[in-house]
């Protein structure tokens, strides 16, 4: 297909492309100016389509991919790059799908089977019409951002943070705002980044962070919660990585903010990243709509992950011995790191990854963040994540690594490292 260009040789704009031709001066429009004749329609199904796909890639994601393709030709990988437990489905809740595959896994109720629902109201602490159950995370920040946002609305999105936040709102026609933070808030946000970002409608929170690891402490997360409130900004909470911590449980935001929109998932700690299946804690005020939204564009989540997540509820002593070996993980790859000369990293107290500041091995060689996972791939096997998929602005100089997988893997890893050089 020949590329569009203007007289003067750019990649002309979607006005540009749609302008008005001659024989549509003449079309009839309405009040607002619009032609009704068909190319007026086209132009709105351009425009949608232009910003669908200024949608950037999710890096990790391309990255596992390539890496999945070098493992096909016979490659040798060690996956430090996407953040999935090695761990399978848990025993009970397997042992609970076999015993219902005989059954009709159809259609559940919009908002998730009821004993399920009832599990998660106890465990959030509040009344079961909150709770709907969803196919991941990914859906449950879809309804989030549908329910509490116009096009065109502004909502803070931490940086480094979880790309997908960005990205989703960039699909939606929300502005994601980046708000920069760093070691000297811990890597958390303030009221003075706040400030510092202008008027918001929204802010996503994540705590524990992803790609930081870092964790909200009840000081902090009512700070920046009682400073929303007082702005009128709506809080959406990102709690996939509750119960992956190395610590006392985190803080949960519905203790400081009760009308904050929590968004969890079977994901992480319960081993389930392919099940597609979490929940959402949804203001009093908005189940409606939510549960609405999620009856036409959803239906429902798969039945038979629902019936696998009521089951794992229940198998904390198997989740916990994963956890451990979390925590056994991240002893390894920071020494591991250090011994590869990478030292500069946030403090993961939660969740499984290593975010690192490396410009010796970037910007002081001339490569960003993302030749270098790029050539680490290609030249030793080692498939990590780039930064820019978490930080537009800085993610050049740093890169995260998941310890997610075995132990094994994770030291060998990082012995290749560290005897790579640029």
């Amino acid at each position: 297909m020949e590329e569009l260009t203007t007289e003067n040789g750019t990649n002309p704009t979607v006005s540009e492309i749609t302008a008005e031709r001659p024989d549509t001066a003449k079309s009839p429009r309405t009040a607002d100016g619009c032609s009704i004749a068909p190319e007026c329609d086209n132009r709105r199904v351009i425009e949608a389509a232009v910003r669908a796909a200024a949608v950037p890639p999710f890096h990790a994601m391309a990255m596992s991919r390539e890496a999945v393709r070098l493992e096909a030709s016979g490659r040798r990988i060690l996956h430090l790059e996407v953040g999935q437990p090695l761990t399978s489905l848990p025993a009970l809740a397997r042992e609970a799908v076999r015993s219902h595959l005989d059954e009709q896994l159809g259609y559940t109720n919009a908002a998730g089977i009821h004993a399920l629902r009832r599990r998660l109201a106890e465990r959030e602490g509040v009344e079961i019409d909150r709770i709907l159950v969803v196919a991941g995370a990914s859906a449950g920040f879809t309804l989030a951002f549908l329910t509490l946002f116009e096009p065109g609305a502004r909502v803070g999105v931490l940086e480094p943070g979880y790309p997908c936040y960005r990205n989703a709102l960039l699909a939606l026609g929300i502005e994601p705002v980046a708000i920069p933070v760093g070691p000297e808030s811990r890597w958390a946000p303030t009221p003075a980044h706040l400030d510092a970002a202008g008027e918001l409608d929204g802010l996503v929170l994540a705590s524990p962070s992803n790609p930081t690891g870092t964790i909200l402490g009840a000081d902090a997360l009512a700070a920046i919660t009682a400073a929303c409130r007082a702005r009128g900004i709506a809080v959406i909470a990102d709690e996939i990585y509750h119960g992956i911590v190395d610590g006392p449980p985190a803080a949960k935001v519905l203790d400081h903010h009760p009308e904050a929109f929590v968004v969890n998932s079977f994901s992480k700690y319960w081993s389930m990243t392919g099940w597609r299946v979490g929940w959402v804690v949804v203001p009093d005020s908005l189940v409606d709509t939510v549960e609405r939204l999620q009856q036409n564009l959803y239906i429902c989540a798969p039945h038979v992950s629902q019936i696998a997540a009521l089951a794992a509820l229940d198998a904390t002593d198997e989740l916990d011995q994963h956890v451990a070996r979390y925590r056994e993980n991240r002893t390894i790859v920071v020494d591991g790191l250090a011994a590869a000369g990478i030292t500069d990293i946030a403090p993961a107290d939660g969740a499984f990854y290593v975010y690192a500041h490396v410009p010796h091995l970037t910007t002081a060689v001339g490569l960003d963040s993302l030749q270098l996972a790029t050539r680490w791939l290609h030249e030793i096997g080692v498939a990590a994540t780039s930064g820019v998929d978490f930080d537009l602005a800085r993610g050049h100089e740093y890169v995260r690594f998941s310890y997610a997988g075995a132990g094994v893997d994770v030291a060998e890893a990082c012995e290749l490292l560290a005897g790579w050089t640029p």
